[in-house]
């Protein structure tokens, strides 16, 4: 069932991504090589207590993080851990925050350090990806004009859309219908309402589209083991445009 959230609604789901993205934006400043990707996780979770929430993740499915970190070859829903960064790496950080039974979702893919040319250019295209994706998150619209959007911009530029996992609408849970593609063809798929909020997020791979579960049960790597990216904003549709929830203000 897809459930449109009123003007109330939109502002409770505005301050838990308002959390998410305060968190995320002190995670980029400690992202550097020698940190943990445990280190960064028990950063989210602290930081997003002291703000009045809760890790949205922890405990999801018998998820033990406040953070999926997902680096290099790894698609999404990386454990944090041991595993200390490196120069030349990309880090792939999801946060899901939920405050007042409201949720929040965002990811980002960073840098750590000078990474590689391509390296860099997939970081610039995921970003395009996505912004072309909300700028189609429009009444006017059909949910497949934002995933036709993603995949042009992605595929133009050479690079895979990854099919096995999609974006999601979002609200009093944190994965609420209508799944949302970032491949398709325009003009297709249900129309889109003002109060519809989504969490739209490409995920895009350097080679092959396919992916590979590892034997943890949680771990997507791409299956040939090249460089993926991820970027998450979560959107609500209104009759002036896109609002994009998890990004703060300029």
């Amino acid at each position: 069932m897809i459930v449109l959230k009123s003007r109330d609604e939109i502002e409770k789901l505005r301050r838990s991504n308002r959390i998410v993205a305060e968190v995320m934006m002190l995670l980029r400043e400690r992202i550097r090589p020698g940190v943990t990707t445990g280190e960064l996780d028990e950063l989210a979770e602290r930081e997003i207590q002291v703000r009045g929430g809760s890790p949205a993740f922890k405990g999801y499915r018998g998820f033990r993080h406040a953070l999926c970190i997902s680096v290099n070859e790894v698609v999404v829903h990386g454990i944090p851990g041991d595993r200390k960064l490196c120069e030349g790496d990309i880090v792939g950080i999801d946060c899901g925050v939920v405050a007042d039974g409201f949720y929040g979702d965002h990811a980002w893919t960073f840098p750590v350090g000078k990474v590689s040319a391509e390296a860099q250019r997939m970081l610039d295209i995921g970003e395009a990806a996505l912004m072309a994706g909300i700028a189609e998150a429009r009444p006017i619209n059909r949910l497949h004009d934002i995933s036709a959007a993603v995949q042009g911009v992605t595929e133009g530029a050479g690079f895979s859309i990854v099919r096995d996992y999609v974006g999601h609408g979002i609200g009093r849970s944190l994965h609420e219908e209508p799944q949302v593609p970032n491949f398709g063809t325009a003009g297709t798929g249900m129309r889109l309402r003002s109060g519809l909020v989504l969490a739209l997020e490409p995920m895009i791979n350097q080679g092959t589209w396919e992916t590979e579960v590892l034997d943890d049960g949680w771990t997507v790597v791409t299956k040939d083991r090249k460089l993926s990216v991820h970027f998450e904003h979560s959107v609500a549709i209104t009759d002036d445009g896109p609002d994009i929830l998890s990004r703060l203000d300029e």
